[in-house]
């Protein structure tokens, strides 16, 4: 994935704050322009009130004011956004786990990761589409603690369903019929970054996660590493 947003972003930006200290210039220059001819053309002996075009005058600086910190603060949000852009492409090609309820289904289905606070009486999955309907429904571990999930991407009658994105709700609930809380997340590789309207996401499996969702990260060339040593061992 190509990042190019974060320099749109910026340009966009920039190029507010020049064109309203251009129209500031250009405003100021008619101000001035009638300032002279009414001066010029003022009666002697009722000369005009200087405290009208005063006022004005302190009302252009005042703006020119507010530019000039809108500017600060537009170099200050560019430099942001280059840090957390910089930071977020440490994660590339690394394996994450996030919190995401959303997973990329293809052909080789799709998975989740979920918790429960406490044991369950019944715990239910039910996945949806991209549209929000429901396509899959199933029951889940009960026990307290981390379970995994994959689904084969077929419906309810064993029909296969295109790939894309689809969402998992958990809900667990207790004997007298509590609700108990859950956690869904997903693992998956980086593949890359991104801005959008400002905000760094990292691209996990086709999807974007705010690198805040990011709960564990894991070195996949190190992981590689440790597993080719341990099928060396054992061959040995």
């Amino acid at each position: 994935m190509t990042v190019t947003a974060t320099s749109t972003s910026t340009s966009a930006a920039t190029t507010a704050s020049g064109a309203s200290t251009a129209k500031l210039a250009e405003n100021f220059d008619t101000f001035l322009k009638l300032l002279t001819t009414q001066l010029q053309y003022q009666d002697p002996l009722s000369p005009m009130d200087t405290n009208q075009f005063t006022q004005q005058l302190v009302q252009f600086t005042s703006v020119e004011q507010s530019i000039q910190t809108n500017k600060n603060l537009e170099s200050l949000i560019s430099l942001f956004q280059s840090s957390n852009l910089s930071n977020a492409t440490s994660y590339i090609g690394k394996e994450v786990v996030a919190a995401s309820d959303y997973a990329s289904l293809d052909d080789d289905g799709a998975a989740w990761t979920y918790t429960l606070g406490a044991a369950a009486a019944e715990t239910k999955l039910t996945i949806y589409n991209d549209k929000g309907t429901k396509v899959f429904e199933t029951t889940g571990d009960t026990e307290a603690g981390r379970h995994d999930f994959a689904w084969d991407g077929r419906d309810a009658n064993g029909n296969a369903l295109p790939d894309g994105v689809y969402q998992l709700a958990v809900t667990a609930t207790t004997g007298s019929g509590g609700d108990i809380d859950t956690g869904i997340y997903i693992r998956a590789k980086v593949d890359g970054v991104g801005v959008d309207s400002g905000s760094v996401s990292l691209v996990v499996d086709g999807l974007a996660i705010d690198p805040s969702q990011v709960v564990a990260v894991m070195d996949m060339t190190q992981t590689a590493a440790a597993t080719t040593d341990t099928d060396s061992e054992t061959a040995n």
